[in-house]
């Protein structure tokens, strides 16, 4: 078995302000490649922010230069980067929630939420998933906040071979216990990894707790953040076994 390093990044996000934020996500890939991170998952909508209100001014093609220098970046160090952003696929395609991945090839893949919350079809469209990450003998499932309330994605990312289940969320204080529970009960159930990344501060009127987390295939805690701010959650696979660690991040 290959080794293997992953992270959840715990980052703030200033609200609309796409040229601050990927400035921010740039930090976070120069620290991960640093630690030799070979995937990064951001929260969701990390590159806005949360904000509904602002999706349908800021939303992108996903192949739009102004993201070039965040592709550019990943595929310098290595690092490959799924980043949360609002996106149509088409001009007049509906809005969606796209999880783009930023691969160290240069490439660029979508996943788009599937499952939306309670209000959120009143802004966006419920997307179509997308295919799983490879690294090596390695499949990584992507999921978007509420996909991971749906027994069934999680079951399906399973079912297509996945070891690993990376979620970019947006959990505030009442709800993580619950979605946490949720999520350890995964690993468990179909022995994957699960990834956690959750905004590191407040979004869209929301007050997120944080405490992003990665638990391992036999449901035990590798490595958590122990509250909000800016850190990287890593998880590196050696001979088999996996250790965690974490990193302050100093976005800007």
């Amino acid at each position: 078995m290959t080794t293997l390093t992953l992270a959840a990044a715990q980052s703030i996000s200033i609200a609309g302000d796409l040229p601050g934020n990927i400035a921010r996500h740039q930090a976070f890939i120069r620290v991960a490649a640093q630690q030799g991170v070979q995937l990064l998952v951001f929260p969701e909508l990390s590159l806005t922010g949360y904000e509904p209100a602002l999706a349908t001014e800021l939303a992108l093609l996903p192949q739009s230069p102004l993201l070039q220098p965040l592709r550019d970046l990943a595929r310098e160090l290595g690092v490959t980067a799924v980043v949360g952003m609002p996106i149509r696929l088409s001009v007049e395609g509906p809005l969606l929630i796209g999880a783009l991945v930023l691969a160290v090839d240069g490439s660029l893949a979508v996943y788009s939420k599937q499952h939306l919350h309670a209000g959120e079809e009143q802004v966006f469209s419920p997307g179509t998933g997308g295919a799983n990450l490879r690294f090596a003998e390695d499949q990584v499932a992507l999921a978007v906040c509420a996909d991971f309330s749906q027994a069934s994605h999680a079951r399906a990312a399973a079912q297509s071979g996945a070891g690993i289940y990376a979620a970019g969320v947006l959990i505030g204080e009442k709800g993580y216990a619950v979605d946490t529970v949720l999520l350890q009960g995964y690993a468990v159930e179909h022995a994957m990894l699960v990834l956690m990344a959750n905004h590191g501060g407040p979004t869209g009127g929301w007050v997120s707790a944080g405490c992003s987390a990665i638990w391992g295939p036999d449901g035990g805690l590798i490595v958590t953040a122990a509250g909000t701010g800016d850190e990287l959650l890593i998880a590196r696979r050696t001979d088999g076994h996996w250790s965690g660690q974490q990193v302050t991040v100093e976005a800007l």
